[in-house]
């Protein structure tokens, strides 16, 4: 059975957590107060820190003021209140703390205690980054990206995700590649997409390792290598990435770059099934119906092309899988066809938690 890979991911905005960050300190001798709050804090004991930080922050410490801030964003010791995490993320972003800087922009570009606005978050977010903070950087690359509160301007976004990258964040050496494949900012190079989702993949992140696995399977920028495709893919599906599970099984259901393993193959499609992967979900209904790795199963088959059809996006794929269910159900009795029906019902009623 012949099944097509999948080659690029959609591009996800990140949706970065406001963290507890340990920056360094101005004196000494506040050092120890507030490395004692940091203590309490990671251990659980958020009311300790709470009240070890209040006097630091009631004295201008901005670091105790930015972790203030976290603790109300948080409810963390306290009752969760943005207006008051607002208050002292912008005491210490007046005293030009980067990681408060960051929160502030956070908070105006989630619309968390204040209006939305891209304006305040991109100022914020600029402020940080022109500090060298890579997670603002990162954020306003992503604002260019997508054009949210400016004008889209690849290069922009290029430029700002290139300063975050070189810092080691993966997900903007991510985003770089992806803007390499694209040709998006900069002319498009397959030598150089691959050589950031490289950086990325080695850091562990799996959108980067699934698109590593796509250019060795392909010979994109890198010489076409079927075994460090199927490694790639493997570290990615290891993670949970659905697509990686699928363009393994893939692999395995055609023979490619490993040995033909039906059952191998049945594995990975199932696993990228149950989050709701319409090409797995009918790669699935394929192997049930052909009885490949799995017993020969009529029912099972209708129900993954079923599910299969509801979930895809593109028509073309959607029509061949209503043709495929339609064909099944030929051989089928109406008993079956009800069964199958129900049990679709409920697999997707379940979000893929009980599709057995």
């Amino acid at each position: 059975m012949t099944t097509q890979l999948l080659t690029l991911s959609t591009i996800m905005k990140r949706l970065l957590l406001i963290v507890i960050t340990a920056l360094i300190l101005n004196g000494m001798a506040i050092a120890g107060p507030f490395e004692d709050g940091l203590a309490a804090f990671n251990r659980g004991d958020h009311k300790t820190a709470l009240r070890i930080w209040r006097p630091l922050a009631d004295q201008g410490v901005a670091d105790a003021q930015m972790n203030l801030g976290v603790m109300y964003a948080k409810g963390h010791g306290v009752p969760q209140d943005y207006a008051e995490a607002i208050k002292w993320f912008r005491k210490a972003a007046d005293q030009g703390n980067a990681g408060a800087q960051l929160n502030l922009g956070l908070m105006y570009d989630k619309r968390e205690g204040v209006p939305q606005d891209y304006a305040e978050a991109m100022k914020w977010y600029r402020k940080a980054a022109d500090q060298g903070n890579a997670s603002a950087q990162f954020n306003l690359g992503t604002m260019y990206f997508n054009g949210t509160g400016v004008p889209q301007d690849f290069t922009e976004a290029m430029k700002w995700y290139r300063k975050a990258a070189d810092q080691g964040d993966a997900e903007a050496q991510y985003r770089l590649g992806v803007m390499y494949a694209k040709g998006q900012g900069v002319p498009q190079d397959d030598k150089q997409a691959a050589l950031w989702f490289r950086k990325a993949a080695d850091q562990g992140y799996a959108g980067a390792q699934l698109l590593l696995g796509a250019f060795y399977y392909g010979g994109s920028g890198v010489p076409q290598d079927l075994a460090e495709a199927m490694k790639w893919y493997r570290k990615a599906a290891d993670q949970g990435n659905a697509s990686a599970q699928y363009n393994l099984g893939t692999m395995y259901d055609n023979g490619v770059g490993a040995p033909r393993d039906y059952a191998e193959a049945v594995k990975w499609y199932r696993m990228a099934a149950d989050q709701g992967d319409a090409k797995a979900q009918s790669g699935l209904g394929d192997m049930y119906a052909e009885g490949l790795g799995v017993p020969q199963d009529y029912v099972q088959a209708h129900k993954w092309y079923n599910l299969a059809a509801s979930r895809f996006k593109d028509t073309k794929d959607r029509e061949t899988a209503v043709k495929k269910r339609a064909t099944l159900a030929k051989r089928m009795t109406a008993q079956q066809i009800a069964q199958a029906q129900e049990m679709a019902r409920q697999c997707a009623a379940s979000n893929y938690k009980q599709c057995d």
